[in-house]
């Protein structure tokens, strides 16, 4: 495997000087978190994906969620206050981001954007997130998230 990119993800860690790990993979199309967790030998509910979604007034949002879960989108929109919560075409997602999908970071994100993140992830004692690359993750302690963004913990996992 090559070098581990430079990218925005990366440079806000390193700025807010939070201790991390490179994790580089073959990345597999539509492979999603059960790919990169069985490349890197971790639980897949470590591995954490970034989603992003929009409200009925087509406001970005992203939501964090444990790579074994899925999003309830109906108590996502209800904790949020919003009427209804919906995945972003995948194109309108790369906008915002500034990331290709396969390859989103909650971190150094093109646009601000409200952050969600399941509220179990802060239980587990470190997560794997995107890097801002595919093929590319960060290892850090899910408190650090917290450190380096505005996060709002929700309960919205399906089992």
């Amino acid at each position: 495997m090559s070098k581990a990119p430079s990218t925005n993800a990366t440079r806000l860690l390193r700025q807010a000087g939070i201790p991390y790990t490179e994790h580089l993979y073959r990345y597999e199309e539509h492979g999603g978190t059960a790919v990169s967790a069985r490349e890197l030998g971790v639980d897949e509910h470590a591995v954490i994906k970034t989603l992003v979604m929009e409200d009925e007034r087509a406001a970005p949002l992203i939501i964090l969620m444990h790579g074994d879960r899925e999003v309830s989108t109906k108590e996502l929109a209800r904790q949020i206050g919003a009427k209804a919560v919906q995945p972003c075409k995948p194109e309108v997602a790369n906008r915002h981001s500034g990331y290709l999908v396969g390859g989103t970071s909650p971190l150094g994100t093109k646009k601000a954007m409200p952050i969600h993140a399941e509220a179990t992830i802060f239980d587990l004692p470190r997560i794997y997130l995107n890097g801002g690359s595919r093929g590319f993750l960060v290892g850090l302690d899910p408190k650090d998230l917290e450190r380096v963004l505005t996060v709002k913990r929700v309960s919205v996992a399906l089992p």
